[in-house]
């Protein structure tokens, strides 16, 4: 099979079928064989319906509907999970990704051997202050932590190798950073393409206040992943180690004192009268704790199985 596209959704009744329509359109006038996969993230209106009418009418259309909405990331993990084409594609459902740009990434990843391609909406259509303003500040974060010169990681239109797709976990809300993901799994020709951008057709976007917010938390999360994610000993080892010989050192010094004072007969004060005992105590108390957590780290990466944080209410066509 040439193409899969992955499709995540919530409450876009009125856009699938012209969706489906118009990447039928494309996958016929340029021969592909293809699939497409609905992930209906728990819609509350009547996407469920609609699709079960695309399935009827069409061997292409292939769905999974979640138990209850869980999440971009999560509907995006189930569809690359099923995804069976040399190339995966990803687009929104509400029509603001134009499937008319299928063919060239198609073509950037078939012939120019391309792991993964981001679309970048140099031109956009959505409201300033609300997108395009955090959209750039997150991007320029993501650019200088990660190391990938793209303008925009959080582009819904993407095309995939199926080997890059099945090597990488999406979860929590990392959907925005998956060419990141991508690179930590050891997969570095990422490339950029100019995409037209088109203005929502129908609905609201499902996106809240709360966006900025988690960007910025799985952006920091992701950069701490990407250094340590598979070595946290490296991390919390080394600050415990150095926590505890300071607090260590520190308590040594002040026990020296005391002994000087003593053989000297010296008036000295008690050593819990001492305020940098307490800071050594401290110090060494977190230290232990902090090298206790690297160590317990190594132990869940190396017995937790992955696990998925989704439940699939029902599959057609899977």
């Amino acid at each position: 099979m040439d193409i899969s596209v992955v499709i995540p959704l919530l409450n876009e009744e009125e856009s699938l079928q012209e969706l489906y329509d118009w990447i039928a359109k494309v996958m016929q006038s340029n021969h592909f064989l293809y699939e497409v996969i609905f992930i209906d993230d728990g819609s509350t209106d009547t996407s469920w319906k609609v699709i079960q009418d695309l399935v009827e009418k069409s061997k292409e259309v292939k769905a999974i509907r979640f138990q209850r909405n869980y999440g971009k990331s999560q509907a995006l993990d189930a569809g690359f999970s099923e995804a069976k084409g040399d190339v995966v594609i990803t687009m929104d459902a509400d029509l603001q990704d134009n499937p008319d740009e299928i063919p060239e990434l198609y073509n950037l990843i078939i012939k120019e051997n391309f792991d993964l391609i981001s679309g970048w909406k140099k031109k956009r259509y959505d409201n300033v202050l609300t997108k395009n303003i955090p959209s750039k500040l997150y991007n320029w974060a993501a650019r200088k932590t990660s190391g990938l010169q793209l303008n925009d990681f959080n582009c819904g239109l993407k095309a995939y190798k199926n080997e890059v797709v099945k090597a990488i976990k999406v979860s929590g809300e990392m959907h925005r950073y998956i060419p990141i993901l991508a690179k930590n799994e050891g997969y570095s020709k990422i490339g950029e393409k100019v995409v037209k951008h088109q203005a929502r057709k129908y609905g609201v976007t499902k996106f809240g206040v709360d966006r900025f917010i988690n960007g910025l938390l799985d952006l920091i999360t992701i950069s701490f992943l990407s250094k340590f994610g598979k070595r946290p000993m490296h991390f919390f080892g080394l600050w415990g180690s150095l926590m505890f010989l300071f607090g260590f050192t520190t308590a040594f010094y002040i026990g020296l004192i005391k002994l000087y004072r003593v053989y000297a007969k010296i008036k000295t004060i008690l050593v819990t009268d001492n305020p940098w005992f307490y800071i050594a105590l401290t110090s060494m108390v977190l230290g232990t704790l902090l090298f206790l957590s690297g160590f317990l780290g190594e132990l869940i990466i190396k017995s937790n199985p992955l696990q998925k944080h989704y439940k699939i209410k029902e599959k057609i066509n899977l």
